[in-house]
């Protein structure tokens, strides 16, 4: 009885670890698309697809380095910049004309480039499945409470907290960061001090990006890249924004957590219907919380 009680309590301990550190990907996902909807009120439907092209290029600079481990942390530096790139260009060719338009039509925008996006990865890439490895140093696993854990998921356990505090700390104390919270409250008030707001929008949406291009360099080597792996996770990154708190990074991490373990232990639980947990979380609450677990700054 005992040791059938010390496999489960080890169980649940590897689920709850393995969740956390699933959480940690959807709170970098998902607080870009907060930090672009709280500034820019744009809701970013092809902010997915942006996730998906940085774990394509994550595989692309480490098949150029081939095994070298710093092909890897080469990756998860040149990866999101170069999808960063990708949404200076769209931002300035596309997004500027539009931020004055209705929601609707901001969606549908965005939901287009999103196929477009799609057909670009596939052209480029093509419909393969493939795979990122992970440095030796990150290979194997760990023993934390009688429970093994998987070293690159402790990896992913330390890097979600310092992307959070790291854009906390720029949201309240750099001015650049004040400025896209001021401009998101009242934009003329901001253009009439003589302070250029498109290049303000246009710096908060790369950064939003930028996010996405992290957050799919982070998960290439937990998972295949390939076509469609941004579809899970805009729905996803959507339900935690919607109930942490529009533009509350900390409403973020604590909906990426409700999401990402949830969605682990209900592996453990009914692994036919893991997926329905999550959805059932949120929905719980929603009815608790309509406003979401924490205030919206914007």
């Amino acid at each position: 009885m005992e040791a059938d009680q010390a496999v489960f309590l080890s169980a649940v301990g590897n689920h709850f670890l393995v969740g956390i550190s699933r959480a940690m990907i959807l709170f970098v996902v998902s607080a870009g698309l907060s930090f672009i909807l709280g500034v820019l009120r744009v809701p970013n439907v092809a902010h997915g697809s942006l996730y998906m092209i940085g774990a394509f290029f994550a595989h692309s600079v480490t098949t150029v380095f081939g095994g070298n481990p710093l092909g890897f942390w080469l990756a998860l530096l040149l990866a999101p910049l170069m999808v960063a790139a990708v949404s200076l260009v769209a931002e300035r060719a596309l997004f500027c004309h539009l931020y004055e338009r209705e929601h609707l039509m901001l969606l549908l925008f965005t939901f287009a480039l999103m196929l477009i996006l799609g057909d670009l990865v596939k052209l480029v890439w093509g419909a393969d499945y493939r795979s990122v490895t992970a440095p030796k140093i990150l290979q194997g696993s760990l023993t934390l409470f009688s429970s093994p854990i998987p070293k690159y998921n402790l990896f992913l356990l330390a890097v979600g907290p310092v992307i959070a505090v790291a854009l906390y700390l720029f949201s309240n104390k750099t001015r650049i960061g004040k400025i896209a919270r001021a401009a998101a409250l009242d934009r003329e008030m901001v253009s009439a001090i003589g302070i250029n707001v498109s290049w303000v929008f246009s710096f908060a949406f790369v950064l939003g990006c930028f996010l996405a291009g992290l957050g799919g360099a982070l998960v290439a080597p937990t998972v295949s890249v390939t076509l469609g792996m941004d579809h899970d996770i805009i729905i996803e990154a959507f339900l935690i924004v919607t109930i942490g708190g529009l533009g509350n990074m900390w409403g973020a991490m604590a909906g990426s957590l409700i999401f990402g373990i949830t969605q682990s232990f209900g592996v453990l639980i009914l692994p036919q219907f893991a997926i329905v947990f999550p959805y059932l979380a949120v929905v719980i609450v929603l009815l608790l919380k309509p406003k979401g677990l924490l205030k919206s700054v914007w």
